[in-house]
């Protein structure tokens, strides 16, 4: 867990199509390698829950750790964007918007994402070349 001090780690929900397909797009836009991920599910994702006292049984949002704050939802998404490369960067301008606002989509989506893109059995695993970009 040494990498919690200098990368961003991102805690997603390892069943979820929708929260797998979103970590695929991070890796293959995270060209500076600042991104960490482990599944909210993990053991791993499990000692960070604790740590900073999230109960993971019951998030329905993307999680980022970085530099010792953690930040959910669109907050959570805008950050990351700000850090991948292309033309992403450029969301982050939507954090003046208050979060209340920006997380009512957020929250209609997270709450059907198993109903509209279905959910797996078990974490996925990660192929052997982006292996180390998990926790």
């Amino acid at each position: 867990m040494s990498e919690l001090n200098s990368k961003g780690v991102v805690l997603f929900d390892g069943v979820c199509n929708f929260c797998n397909t979103s970590v695929n797009f991070i890796i293959r836009h995270d060209k500076k390698d600042y991104f960490r991920f482990t599944p909210l599910q993990s053991e791993i994702g499990m000692k960070i829950s604790e740590k900073y006292n999230l109960d993971s049984g019951n998030l329905k949002s993307v999680i980022l750790v970085d530099k010792g704050k953690i930040y959910t939802k669109t907050t959570a998404a805008l950050r990351i964007a700000k850090q991948l490369s292309g033309l992403w960067p450029a969301l982050y301008v939507f954090i003046i918007v208050p979060a209340p606002i920006r997380d009512v989509v957020y929250n209609i989506i997270a709450n059907y994402r198993y109903k509209w893109w279905g959910e797996r059995d078990a974490c996925m695993i990660p192929t052997p070349e982006i292996r180390k970009k998990f926790l």
